[in-house]
């Protein structure tokens, strides 16, 4: 489906666009509400990052175990397709 292009001019958009600068004015959130978001929410710290990063044991480990089970998935699919195709035949 083909998109229909604005046929706005400059100075159409220009009022559009002061216009909603002065009605959508930024929000300041109470202070205690950033306080307690700042509590809950903790991103760790850049070298942590890097070492989980570097140990690649685990993400072997992390990657072995995905990789098992989409193949259990597909194996089971496989078998469903398989059991129901035949009933159907």
């Amino acid at each position: 489906m083909p998109r229909s292009k604005s046929t706005l001019s400059d100075a159409q958009i220009n009022v559009l666009e002061a216009h909603l600068a002065g009605t959508l004015r930024p929000v300041i959130p109470p202070i205690d509400v950033v306080q307690r978001l700042r509590e809950r929410v903790r991103f760790p710290q850049q070298e942590a990052i890097v070492l989980r990063l570097r140990d690649w044991q685990q993400m072997f480990f992390v990657l072995g175990g995905v990789m098992s089970g989409m193949l259990v998935l597909i194996t089971i699919a496989r078998a469903l397709y398989y059991l129901v195709g035949r009933k159907h035949m």
